[in-house]
């Protein structure tokens, strides 16, 4: 018999909506958070052959990497993700640089329709590589939204077990 998908939850069946979601840098959850990119990693597979038996080729797990991850902002007030491309790199020159505070850890949450954290992820020494302030402007798309984005290199992540799955009424 197949493990329950949400033991908490037995008469759920439907998995976790991908709109649901929150951000944390700092500690607050970043406002008008539109999109975020997927949590990625890759090993790399070194192949060898032994010279006793070269017919066979063997596989064992190399180097793993982590991909970059995008967030993307409607574009507001809020100055979380412009001052902290600022502490990369500064427009006041290197001597503004801040090389205590540029990474950062961050959380992910996922959240249930109610609103309820219910998956949360632990992201570490984030630090902003690639930054767009203001998307091109149109005076052409009325219906648009502007949309600011931040690319996060990281060292890793990993899943915060210690986070219940919410018992949902």
């Amino acid at each position: 018999m197949p493990a329950p998908l949400f033991p908490a939850n037995a008469h759920r069946f439907d998995p976790y909506r991908t709109y649901k979601f929150q951000v944390l840098i700092d500690g607050q959850p970043v406002a008008g958070l539109k999109k975020m990119g997927a949590l990625k990693k890759k090993t790399e597979p070194i192949k060898w052959r032994a010279a006793g038996d070269p017919s066979h080729e063997r596989v064992l797990p190399g180097g793993t990497s982590y991909e970059p991850i995008v967030l993307e902002q409607g574009l507001t007030q809020d100055p979380v993700f412009e001052a902290w491309a600022n502490l990369v790199n500064n427009f006041d020159g290197d001597a503004a640089m801040s090389l205590k505070n540029f990474r950062k850890n961050i959380v992910l949450n996922v959240l249930n329709m109610q609103g309820q954290v219910a998956i949360s992820y632990k992201i570490f020494r984030a630090w902003v590589s690639d930054y767009q302030a203001v998307p091109e402007l149109d005076a052409h798309t009325m219906n648009a939204v502007g949309i600011q984005s931040i690319t996060l290199q990281h060292e890793g992540w990993e899943r915060d077990t210690s986070v219940p799955e919410p018992v949902e009424t």
